[in-house]
């Protein structure tokens, strides 16, 4: 059983390795559904959570839903309000305020995630088309 499982684990990786533009549990499930018909959603959805909490992926938490990011180095999310289209950018390391934040408050092991949220220039394009 294990075995199986492992082996499902390693295809919900390889999935959201491959899929560079921040999945979602869904489109993970229907790209692990082409090589592996015999998996469940819900073994989609358990393997992501088991990899995002053992670090090997991220889970982001964005409006209107949960992405999954192939990348774990620090960086922040932009997602668009519109299309819900979701893109890296790089902010300044925020050590310094978790610092503080744990200082302040008694807090332990305080840590911080960047989302952002504005239009992108697709969604800015359509727009103006539309006016």
């Amino acid at each position: 059983m294990e075995r199986r499982n492992t082996r499902q684990r390693q295809l919900v990786l390889e999935a959201v390795r491959e899929l560079c533009d921040h999945p979602t549990a869904d489109e993970i499930y229907l790209h692990v559904r082409e090589q592996d018909d015999h998996i469940s959603r819900g073994t989609v959805y358990r393997n992501l959570h088991l990899l995002a909490d053992s670090g090997e992926i991220l889970s982001v938490k964005t409006p209107g839903g949960e992405r999954f990011d192939r990348r774990r180095d620090h960086h922040a999310h932009l997602v668009c309000s519109v299309c819900g289209n979701v893109t890296d950018v790089s902010v300044p390391d925020e050590t310094d305020l978790c610092a503080s934040v744990q200082r302040a408050t008694g807090y332990a092991g305080v840590t911080a995630s960047t989302i952002l949220t504005g239009v992108c220039p697709a969604c800015q394009e359509a727009q103006a088309k539309q006016a």
